[in-house]
């Protein structure tokens, strides 16, 4: 996208807006709030995608992380090309763009189950039935529906900020992107909080009406860029489809940078288990009034509470020491939700064992993320050749779209292994666990080892925080080589 913004009370539209208030424009705030809603609907829908694919279109473990971690992965990737795109046909145009896919996407979402449930293939309510869907392929008519979503969700990342770049001054920059990261963790808190009460009034049936609420939120954003929303920035600019490619290529050409997107890959794909396993493992051993989607909610506040506080205090270390520290704080945070699963059966502050220390690892995780995330896109634009900082920077974020892969699926092989789903048991293990989770009984034996599922991450999180010990030493070494001569 350009990088030089305009000054926020100009345009190069003559019906532009005047600026509207606290020095910002009426773009600018349009553009935070749609994204608010965008947040909620994705939050809303992926905290839960695992349940809905399994539970109401009747996909195997492993079949619905492989399709959950695409999804993820596409919205990963794609954002940097669909927003070469934006740059062409105008933020405006590619907003409305996306946000008629996102309508699509999330109404196709909540109209599948009604279709094949009105074919006589699945029946939902608190509870669903299968009938045949699962020896025909009717289930994988959801792909294309996901694709929908993905090309409509990679526009928004980009263009939204894009628009807060062009919509501000150097002077109210800083306080604008706060109002937008505010606006991010609004939209994850309440499409996260959502999901609980849905789930309790409706049972399973919640997993299908919740797309219905996503669909209205992207509606609504929709309509408030087709009413309000006149963007500064001209359409023409931007790279061709062929120079973001060849700038991929340029980034994967770099070796420093390629092995330090896969040691950062380590954390996210032990993040992503917040989404791929950690809802799964929860209703399967704390049983279903357990709380899931809002146990996911303590990472965003946890990041939100102590993110300044790290920053300052870690402002005289290098971004790499900084790193450093957080990677090896994400083997306890993995550790301590394997812990659930032997800390007995007595509730701790009226929740579960295995709910209870699920949120102490998911806090552990958020603060991991506060000594990561703000310094690794500043280690990574250092690593960038001088002048090509920004450039580079379009590719930041390759750990998440590798993660997305490896740790949904992964995460689909070690449920079915150690927290298999109950259905999956025999008829006498299904009474059993029923007993289990209310606290009456012992799991069935199927569920003994379910904490190794944890400890698989605790692997790959102590292996990736000693790779980053290794990484800064290796480049410590090659910088001073290079100093000398």
């Amino acid at each position: 996208m350009p990088d030089s913004p305009s000054d926020a009370n100009t345009s190069t539209e003559p019906n532009a807006p005047r600026t509207a208030a606290a020095g910002y424009s009426r773009a600018f705030w349009t553009a935070n709030v749609v994204e608010l809603l965008e947040r909620g609907a994705w939050y809303g829908v992926f905290v839960a995608i695992t349940l809905y694919l399994s539970r109401i279109l009747g996909f195997t473990d492993v079949e619905a992380a492989t399709v959950s971690g695409l999804f993820s992965a596409g919205l990963y990737l794609l954002p940097t090309f669909s927003g070469a795109w934006a740059d062409r046909i105008g933020f405006r145009r590619a907003l409305l763009l996306a946000f008629a896919l996102l309508t699509l996407g999330y109404g196709g979402m909540w109209l599948l189950p009604t279709l094949l449930q009105s074919a006589g293939l699945v029946t939902y309510g608190r509870e669903v039935v299968f009938t045949g869907l699962q020896d025909t392929g009717h289930r994988w008519l959801f792909v294309p529906v996901m694709v929908l979503v993905m090309v409509g969700g990679s526009f928004i990342k980009s263009v939204i900020t894009g628009t807060i770049a062009h919509e501000t001054t150097t002077a109210t920059r800083a306080r604008g992107y706060s109002i937008f990261y505010a606006m991010v963790n609004i939209g994850s808190f309440g499409g996260k909080t959502i999901v609980q009460p849905l789930r309790e009034q409706l049972g399973n049936e919640g997993l299908v009406v919740l797309n219905l609420y996503a669909a209205g939120m992207t509606t609504v954003a929709f309509v408030l860029i087709l009413l309000l929303f006149r963007s500064r920035v001209d359409t023409g600019a931007g790279k061709s489809f062929a120079e973001t490619r060849a700038a991929l290529v340029a980034v994967l050409s770099r070796g420093r940078l390629v092995v330090l997107i896969l040691i950062i890959t380590g954390f996210w794909i032990v993040q992503q288990q917040l989404y791929a396993s950690m809802p799964k493992y929860v209703l399967r051993l704390a049983g279903e009034n357990s709380a899931p989607s809002w146990y996911a909610n303590v990472n965003p506040a946890v990041v939100v509470l102590t993110v300044g506080f790290v920053t300052t205090m870690m402002r005289g270390r290098t971004a790499l020491t900084s790193m450093t520290i957080g990677m090896f704080i994400m083997p306890i945070s993995a550790f301590a939700m394997a812990a659930g699963n032997f800390t007995g059966t007595a509730d701790i502050l009226g929740m579960r064992p295995v709910a209870f220390m699920m949120v102490v690892g998911i806090a552990f995780q958020g603060l991991a993320e506060s000594f990561i995330s703000p310094r690794y896109l500043e280690y990574f634009s250092l690593q960038a050749p001088k002048g090509q900082e920004g450039l580079y920077l379009g590719f930041a974020h390759l750990h998440s779209f590798v993660a997305s892969i490896v740790g949904f699926v992964s995460s689909g092989f070690l449920l079915e292994r150690f927290c298999p789903d109950p259905k999956t048991l025999s008829t006498a293990d299904q009474a059993q666990h029923a007993l289990a989770v209310t606290g009456a009984a012992p799991m069935p034996a199927a569920y003994a080892d379910a904490h190794y599922l944890w400890y698989a991450f605790v692997g790959v999180a102590i292996v990736s925080a000693v790779a980053l010990v290794v990484y800064g030493r290796a480049v410590a070494r090659l910088d001073d080589r290079a100093t000398r001569g």
